[in-house]
């Protein structure tokens, strides 16, 4: 049983563990794309998106240290090399052939929309084990993917 936290199954332990090492892998290959993104993007509007996309990134980034955190609070291993990520991602592979930014943004919001399911799913998953409170991280996650997703949702009309 983990050290810091009484309280909690050996099971609920191990399935949120599971979980936020799968969200990790899945947030920071998102969050790869998105710099690619932000780093190739050109056309209308160059700047408000170029702008936004580090904005997301940076609200990416602090769920994705919270995932990391709970998982050592838990008595785990936070995975998060490129080697892992690679590996555990469960998102599309990010195309770097592209430039417009329409095109960045339809690629970055499909997987979005697939992080935040799984995020949604995680919430469900790690609460019917018994661990309300990575329940709740996943669930700021998702509140916060939820917003960025119509953000940049909100470019393409």
């Amino acid at each position: 049983m983990a050290v810091n936290v009484k309280g909690l199954t050996d099971n609920a332990r191990k399935t949120a563990i599971s979980e936020l090492n799968a969200r990790l892998a899945d947030g920071l290959a998102l969050s790869l794309a998105i710099k690619q993104a932000h780093w190739n993007i050109k056309g209308p509007n160059f700047i408000a998106v170029h702008e936004l996309l580090d904005v997301v990134y940076g609200r990416l980034q602090e769920h994705l240290d919270i995932f990391a955190e709970r998982v050592q609070i838990l008595d785990g291993t936070a995975l998060g090399t490129a080697e892992t990520i690679a590996k555990a991602t469960t998102l599309q592979e990010y195309p770097t052939d592209l430039t417009k930014s329409a095109d960045h943004i339809a690629q970055i919001c499909a997987r979005m929309r697939d992080h935040g399911e799984k995020l949604r799913a995680a919430i469900d998953t790690t609460d019917e084990a018994g661990d309300a409170n990575t329940a709740d991280i996943f669930t700021a996650a998702s509140r916060t993917a939820d917003k960025d997703l119509w953000f940049l949702e909100s470019h393409l009309e």
